[in-house]
């Protein structure tokens, strides 16, 4: 029997024993038969069908460590070993297959495999994890409930110390739980938890980069990167630029950008953008947005709107400076990317 995923994590819990969020060291994809079978001896047989989400004790996580260490999973058994007698809550999160989940813990499963680099956006089944992802206080000591607020900030002044409360969200950073090969963020901030974001990239300070959402390749983002969202090779996000995301307005299209393509500064998309495109600075694409065809004579060949182009290759967006019309024409220009900001991450 194949499985989605495992994983062992230390979390956060309130004072009612809530979780507020799990930290999985190394997340496994499609773990093995031996793993599996390592758990059930342990925790009992009914958590090889299914998705389980375990609390467990140090006993447990000993007899744990001790199995995956015969068995060859010597990551897990240190982290097994490590964490126990610790005092701190522990999970073992054992997914059969890859259907909404129901418990905290496998949400942060999830998010962790797309930051990790192991799922890419839009290939997980992630319905439902708003309700079951509380918000919560991020703070210089880890993550409080909201409920628990006030007297942990309490405890830290009788401390002579102050509890800097540095967002409240559902979604903590992505660094605070993976950090992929080969990228640079200006500010941590702004790319979430679920975010993926390719070997090669770059974001800036304004950059962001929402949950289910990021790049596949070598980037440059200065931009918004909303919720669903993918980015492709080479491309190039400006600053200030937007790209429509899924999660207001009941949109059903999921847009994405090509590779070499290029969304100029302020600029925006609402429908998906092909390989070899740029979007001028300024100009904001929607579906529904008139579009003026033109050849490569810069002849009217039809007026359209923007939907029907969706996807399309090579591809040049501007807005007439005469008429203030939009216009689209065979895109000449290659988009490229300064190599030795992307080559020495």
């Amino acid at each position: 029997m194949s499985h989605f995923s495992f994983a062992f994590g230390i979390g956060s819990q309130s004072t009612q024993g809530d979780w507020l969020e799990v930290f999985y060291p190394q997340p496994i994809l499609n773990p093995s038969a031996g793993l599996v079978a390592a758990l059930s001896s342990v925790l009992g047989s009914h958590v090889a069908t299914g998705n389980h989400a375990i609390e467990i004790d140090a006993e447990q996580a000993n007899q744990l460590g001790q199995k995956f260490s015969a068995g060859g999973e010597t990551d897990q058994a240190k982290w097994l070993t490590q964490s126990a007698d610790k005092g701190q809550p522990m999970v073992i999160t054992l997914l059969e297959t890859d259907t909404g989940p129901q418990t905290t813990p496998e949400v942060y499963l999830k998010l962790q495999l797309l930051s990790t680099g192991q799922k890419r956006p839009n290939t997980m089944d992630l319905n439902g994890i708003f309700g079951l992802l509380p918000n919560v206080a991020w703070t210089n000591e880890g993550a409080v409930a909201i409920e628990d607020l006030t007297q942990r900030q309490m405890d830290a002044r009788l401390r002579g110390q102050w509890l800097h409360v540095n967002a409240v969200d559902k979604f903590p950073r992505m660094t605070d739980y993976a950090v992929p090969k080969g990228i640079r963020i200006g500010d941590a901030s702004r790319v979430r938890l679920g975010a993926h974001v390719a070997e090669g990239t770059t974001v800036m300070h304004e950059g962001f980069i929402n949950f289910n959402a990021g790049t596949l390749g070598h980037g440059m983002i200065e931009g918004r990167i909303s919720a669903g969202v993918t980015v492709g090779h080479n491309s190039d996000l400006g600053g200030g630029c937007s790209t429509m995301g899924t999660l207001s307005g009941g949109g059903k299209i999921v847009n994405s950008v090509g590779e070499d393509s290029l969304i100029g500064a302020n600029a925006g998309m609402g429908i998906p953008i092909g390989d070899r495109c740029i979007i001028e600075a300024g100009l904001y694409i929607t579906g529904g947005s008139k579009v003026a065809l033109l050849d490569r004579n810069n002849e009217l060949v039809d007026t359209v709107k923007a939907a029907t182009l969706a996807g399309k290759p090579d591809l040049l967006f501007r807005r007439n400076s005469l008429n203030g019309r939009i216009e689209v024409k065979p895109n000449g220009t290659l988009v490229e990317l300064n190599s030795d900001l992307h080559s020495n991450n």
